[in-house]
């Protein structure tokens, strides 16, 4: 038994190219100098049967037709046995629509983020008769699929942007924000692909893994706004950056983790470029930067 671990989207919401964007990397990847990326998912499984996939991206139709793990094994037989939302984000829940196919699975969740789609009707389309949602408490463990245990539990982070107010707190501890723990067969990975700093629990709770799936949405805080795309920093929209003191390479450079992933990348970001510098300074860091159908096994 081995874990495996597919990454069906890499980039953030908006994905690479994003389609209102003529920034420098969502220009290259239109005329394919550099590969194109789709939105956050990630496909897991304790034995290459049964997988299941966390957060549903809006991409999530042709994520499942490129990953030859998750095709249809007969007239409507799946290997996909749940989906798991991490939080509320469009980039998150929209492909939820796109498995409304009558298709049975388990969409887990906290109580809270299922709130939030039960509060759109839009949601119904996944049909209760063959969907079955599951409210998972916090820091409990509970079989994700057939041999693979998972638990939630919460990471700094904010409400969807559809559910703010005036007052917005970026690094809110609860449920509305979640990081995934994963362990099959003595191996552990976690995969975070959004969060808004490295508190002493989670650094507590990441030491020693396996393998670590985290956020990687800019290299630098202002990065949008220097390149003329935005008023918002990486701190207001409750994502740490890479880069910098307080960024996550500095974070997480003392740490025992066996790998390091970066997901969750927004459009803007130079590591997204094969040949920048800035994706050298963290491959030397130790980090992985992830890629639309990369595969890594435990």
């Amino acid at each position: 038994m081995t874990l495996r671990a597919i990454i069906l989207g890499a980039a953030a919401g908006g994905g690479l190219p994003q389609w209102n964007c003529g920034c420098d990397n969502c220009n290259l990847a239109r005329s394919g100098d550099i590969p194109a990326q789709t939105q956050s998912s990630l496909a897991i499984s304790p034995d290459g049967l049964n997988w299941a996939v966390l957060n549903a991206s809006p991409d999530i139709r042709v994520q499942l037709s490129n990953t030859h793990a998750l095709f249809p094994s007969g007239l409507r037989q799946m290997p996909i046995q749940s989906v798991l939302v991490t939080n509320g984000d469009i980039d998150h829940v929209a492909g939820l629509l796109t498995l409304r196919e009558m298709q049975p699975f388990t969409l887990f969740a906290t109580r809270s983020i299922h709130e939030v789609l039960g509060q759109n009707p839009i949601f119904d389309a996944l049909n209760a008769s063959v969907v079955t949602r599951s409210s998972i408490s916090l820091d409990q463990p509970f079989e994700l699929v057939p041999d693979l245990q998972a638990t939630l539990f919460p990471v700094p982070g904010k409400v969807p942007l559809y559910l703010e107010g005036e007052t917005v707190q970026t690094d809110l501890i609860g449920e509305q924000t979640v990081g995934v723990a994963l362990s099959a067969d003595g191996k552990t990975a976690y995969y975070i692909p959004g969060c808004a700093a490295l508190t002493p629990d989670l650094r507590a709770q990441l030491e020693g893994a396996d393998l670590v799936f985290f956020d990687g949405t800019l290299w630098q805080d202002d990065e949008m706004v220097r390149a003329g795309l935005g008023q918002k920093t990486g701190k207001r929209m409750g994502h740490m950056s890479m880069d910098g003191p307080d960024g996550s390479i500095a974070s997480f450079a003392d740490m025992n983790i066996g790998r390091k992933v970066f997901v969750h990348m927004n459009n803007t970001n130079p590591v997204l470029r094969p040949d920048s510098a800035e994706k050298s300074q963290a491959q030397a860091a130790g980090w992985t930067i992830g890629q639309d159908g990369m595969e890594i096994t435990l």
